[in-house]
């Protein structure tokens, strides 16, 4: 388990190709994007300087999901992100970035927790397997963003109508950060 906390060391050739130290073998971007979305934490250097490329190739990964189609960034997100390393505001950006993502996944977290307190199936016969099944579907969604959830501990009972409520209002509190932080990050911008 340990091994795991510890960042795959894929490393550089001069020929560009790209080497899993742990298996042994040469690896594509995709298969780093794979590693990424399981959960691993990757680091990529160049064998000859040493010299760290994760964020490089990190970056190339994305623009290559962007350009099949695949988009997850809209246009005027990324004219912001070109913007922001010309302003002021690039000291800040990287921290919104991470405490949006951050409330991204503490938000996917408590929808599936909410999603076994309310639901009446959880009692059914199953219920555990499709549960299984839903989050590897929304970590795969997500590209392994979410965190792990296991559902209700034995012996809670559903949901009470005051919880779901202060439930909603967690989301709604963490909706209306999200929103004073692209305010304030829009007004930085003009």
């Amino acid at each position: 388990m340990a091994e795991d906390k510890k960042p795959l060391l894929i490393k550089r050739y001069a020929s560009r190709r790209l080497y899993n130290t742990e298996t042994s073998d040469y690896v594509t971007l995709e298969d780093i994007a794979g590693f990424i979305r399981e959960g691993r934490e990757v680091q990529i250097v160049d064998l000859k300087s040493g010299d760290d490329l994760t964020r490089q190739y990190l970056l190339q990964i994305i623009a290559e999901h962007e350009s099949r189609g695949e988009t997850m960034l809209p246009v005027n997100v990324l004219t912001d992100l070109v913007r922001s390393y010309t302003d002021q505001a690039n000291s800040m950006v990287p921290q919104f970035l991470q405490a949006s993502f951050e409330m991204l996944r503490d938000g996917q977290s408590k929808m599936m927790e909410n999603m076994a307190k309310v639901n009446p199936m959880a009692q059914m016969p199953g219920f555990e397997a499709m549960q299984a099944q839903q989050q590897a579907f929304l970590k795969a969604m997500t590209g392994g963003m979410s965190k792990q959830w296991s559902g209700p501990e034995k012996g809670e009972g559903d949901a009470t109508p005051a919880a779901a409520a202060e439930d909603d209002e967690d989301l709604n509190e963490i909706k209306r950060q999200l929103a004073d932080l692209q305010a304030k990050l829009s007004k930085m911008d003009k």
